[in-house]
């Protein structure tokens, strides 16, 4: 019941926001996002984490065709319906700063967006899995759209036709595996136990790594983002980056690890490899980038990498570290993004040239903004430490050469993140912001709780690693025990 109320209440919550104007929109948007937070805390104080998926349902929606509204949470839907539930109401707290035509609409799409996203997360049907996936793109897409800048009309089509390549990449392998299931079903068990020769592995391999490796997205598949991260409002930025592209990684977690495991093993190495590439390629892109937005587009990339290779590590620290940093990664891109919009709407540019000395005129900004960068180069005790930790041990084990050239990402995000702090924040103050305020009440209270989060998950890392471990063994027990042995 848990699991349907947290799909069905942003879903009413959007209607309710439509239909209460303009004015009222945020206040209804905000207060239906934090009940839907509430609820999901309740579900993971009362998670059991040994009783494998909790809170199911499983109703036959289309019995002549296998189909079923099967849903429930694992550790891992957990962990994602933690984070998607926390973004959401900062997100749209954070929305409140810019001017926006039709709060109504944008509010009523994030939402909708909000239960489609925990649909994917907590499905146990592909063909649901699917509905669910195809209905958290088409929110997304009318945000970037009708709220993007001057630019968006051919970026936000060319981030059409990259996902609608994807999804039907998807959709003719998720049509293709329910006609071998000897059950003619799409149930996550059936799949997981349908026995595919190795031929049959390596199709629907391709074609469900390339539609979710769009959505991460990776290397050479990346070429949208950069340009939609961009041109897409802030809040379309954020939901982009810190909530939806896990949908790409939960995807491989769950419909290839386990179903292609033969496949896994034989081009598995060759995933990881353009995972790899994509690190170094972004990384040294972002050091070149003038504009602040951009650059952590590729900082995106770069980070978004290291995940995809730690999930062919076939590996408890690697798919460990892949959820841990999946988590950190949601919280700080949304923090390092809302950064990015005090900066905007402080001085009206994200031209990393034309600002510096900002410390001096906002020393609390400056505070907040130190954290939040340190979290996104894995400072210890900080969240994006363990989760680092964990896929560098993960793809070490893997293979020892793409961890070294993987760890190149240490060096290199320090640079740029590092070196575009100097320059926007320190150095002599510039006349022409001599009037800028700091902080205001509003802006410290999203920052704080980002911070707050940072630093519990850093100091208290199994508060994520208790929870999501059953449910790693267990996926990791399926791949291995779908390998055939050599003779």
């Amino acid at each position: 019941m848990i699991t349907t109320l947290l799909i069905i209440l942003p879903l009413v919550a959007a209607l309710l926001v439509y239909l209460a104007g303009q004015r009222l929109a945020p206040t209804v948007a905000i207060a239906a996002t934090v009940l839907e937070f509430a609820v999901a805390l309740y579900a993971y104080f009362t998670f059991d984490v040994a009783a494998g998926w909790n809170f199911a349902v499983n109703q036959e929606w289309i019995p002549s065709l296998g189909i079923s509204f099967n849903i429930g949470m694992d550790g891992i839907s957990m962990a994602l319906v933690l984070l998607t539930t926390f973004l959401l109401p900062i997100i749209l707290l954070s929305s409140l700063l810019s001017p926006l035509k039709d709060k109504a609409s944008f509010y009523s799409l994030a939402l909708i967006m909000q239960s489609a996203l925990i649909g994917v997360f907590v499905a146990k049907d592909l063909f649901l899995f699917y509905i669910f996936w195809e209905l958290a793109l088409i929110p997304i897409y009318f945000i970037c759209l009708l709220w993007g800048d001057e630019n968006r009309r051919p970026v936000t089509f060319k981030f059409f036709i990259y996902t609608l390549f994807g999804s039907l990449l998807m959709l003719a392998a998720i049509i293709y595996l329910y006609t071998v299931t000897p059950e003619k079903s799409f149930a996550l068990e059936n799949i997981y136990n349908t026995d595919l020769s190795a031929l049959e592995q390596t199709w629907v391999f391709a074609a469900l790594f390339l539609a979710f490796g769009i959505k991460m997205p990776i290397f050479p598949l990346h070429t949208w983002q950069p340009s939609t991260y961009t041109s897409a409002p802030i809040a379309g930025t954020m939901l982009l980056s810190g909530i939806m592209l896990k949908m790409g990684i939960y995807g491989v977690i769950r419909w290839v690890l386990p179903v292609v495991p033969t496949a896994l093993m034989n081009w598995g190495w060759l995933a990881a490899l353009l995972s790899v590439i994509g690190i170094v390629y972004a990384s040294i892109i972002a050091i070149r980038q003038s504009n602040y937005k951009t650059l952590i587009a590729y900082v995106s990339i770069a980070h978004v990498g290291l995940i995809a290779a730690g999930l062919f590590s076939n590996s408890v620290e690697g798919l460990q570290g892949v959820i841990a940093q999946m988590l950190a990664h949601g919280v700080n891109v949304v923090g390092i993004l809302f950064v990015i919009e005090i900066l905007l709407n402080r001085t009206g540019t994200l031209e990393i040239s034309k600002l510096g000395g900002l410390r001096n005129q906002m020393p609390q900004f400056a505070v907040f903004f130190v954290v939040i960068m340190m979290a996104s180069i894995a400072l210890p005790s900080t969240n994006g430490f363990i989760g680092e930790f964990l896929l560098f041990v993960g793809i070490f084990n893997y293979n020892p050469y793409l961890a070294a050239v993987a760890g190149l990402t240490i060096i290199l995000g320090a640079v740029y993140m590092l070196s575009s702090y100097q320059k926007i924040m320190l150095g002599e103050a510039k006349s022409a912001y001599n009037n800028v305020l700091d902080l205001t009440l509003i802006e410290k209270s999203i920052l704080i709780p980002i911070v707050i989060v940072i630093f519990v998950f850093g100091l208290f890392p199994n508060l994520v690693l208790d929870l999501t471990e059953p449910a790693v063994n267990e996926i990791l027990h399926t791949v291995n025990n779908s390998i055939p042995v050599a003779n």
